[in-house]
């Protein structure tokens, strides 16, 4: 590809995509190169790249899902993605671009579809170990699929996950459980929460220190549970964390959900964790991505309905009792991603062009 050559990127809704397009973003910055994106006017595409100094333009389509939607919704759904993809295609012949990534969810629905019709090569991130709706029905019309979990799917290319710079500089081997690390994301997983108050009581008994991320809805209530169990002195419990980076890199255990962020940014880090996968993730998804690893031993897969209190305490016994195991996990976790995932998958597009 030349250095000229202009990239659209295009996907989004929630932040797992919209994290792969900023990547992506800042990488071809870098390389000097430019981009814009299209999205949709709805999801968290705008609170993510308006104004963003990322791309030259964006563009926000009105488009939404459609795999939800039922019958007279479904249609609806339908005819505004042919209606985004088609002003989609008058956006890319309008900024003449060479090359449209799919960073996944509804929002790449109209752009994917414009970059078929104007035959521009087109080149999917699928960021999950189960391959989400609208990159399975466009997966026929890509040049490359790239994606870090195992893959059968035509014209796959595996590459490492792009993951920020700072969970690999503050990565380490464990050795030890000295200190545990709850995280329910932002918005808190009450059923994380909820598993916590059980556990952190026995945890603190056996000198495992505890820091809780329990989300902005639910701060409160767990705040007064810890109080009421009389620990709140003991438990370092945050609504959320700009650095989390430093929370993982403190962590020796982690027990949190299985997004494919998440995933790869433990194992960037060499963090063991005690995956809990949401329940209602679109075709079971985080449960595949957790899978992935637990199969190698690293880690442990336990649904939200079979989280309890002996098993996990036998985990974390395991993890104790057997150091140069425990270490060796941590470096296998590390030998899993390499950094500059982003680049990557540039250089393997700049090939395939």
């Amino acid at each position: 590809m030349k250095e000229h050559s202009m990239f659209a990127i295009t996907g989004g809704g929630t932040g797992g995509h919209l994290a792969i397009a900023k990547a992506l973003a800042e990488q071809i910055q870098k390389n000097n190169q430019q981009a814009i994106y299209i999205g949709s006017q709805i999801g968290q595409d705008r609170a993510w790249f308006e104004n963003s100094p990322l791309f030259t333009h964006c563009y926000f389509l009105d488009s939404t899902g459609v795999v939800n939607k039922k019958y007279i919704g479904k249609i609806k759904a339908i005819f505004k993605q042919l209606k985004a993809a088609w002003n989609a295609a008058k956006i890319l012949k309008k900024h003449n671009i060479q090359c449209v990534i799919s960073v996944g969810g509804f929002s790449a629905a109209g752009a994917s579809i414009g970059a078929i019709l104007c035959k521009i090569p087109f080149f999917i991130h699928e960021q999950n170990a189960i391959k989400g709706k609208l990159n399975e029905i466009l997966t026929p019309f890509a040049k490359a699929i790239f994606g870090s979990f195992d893959s059968k799917s035509k014209n796959f290319i595996r590459t490492s996950y792009p993951v920020r710079d700072e969970f690999f500089a503050h990565s380490r081997v464990r050795e030890k459980v000295e200190h545990l690390l709850f995280l329910g994301g932002s918005q808190g997983a009450k059923g994380i929460n909820d598993f916590a108050l059980q556990i952190v009581p026995e945890l603190l008994k056996r000198g495992i220190s505890i820091a809780h991320q329990c989300g902005e809805r639910d701060f409160e209530r767990v705040k007064k549970a810890y109080e009421n169990l009389g620990i709140l002195d003991k438990v370092d419990i945050f609504a959320f964390d700009k650095e989390i980076v430093l929370r993982l890199h403190k962590a020796d255990v982690c027990i949190a959900r299985s997004g494919a962020s998440s995933l790869w940014e433990m194992s960037a880090n060499g963090l063991i964790g005690i995956f809990v996968p949401y329940p209602y993730a679109a075709k079971d998804h985080q449960y595949h991505n957790a899978l992935y690893f637990t199969k190698q031993g690293l880690g442990l897969l336990l649904r939200e309905s079979e989280l309890n209190v002996p098993q996990v305490l036998a985990f974390i016994e395991s993890l104790q009792k057997q150091e140069n195991a425990f270490s060796e996990k941590s470096h296998l976790l590390m030998s899993k991603i390499k950094p500059n995932g982003a680049q990557e998958i540039l250089e393997h597009i700049n090939l395939i062009q």
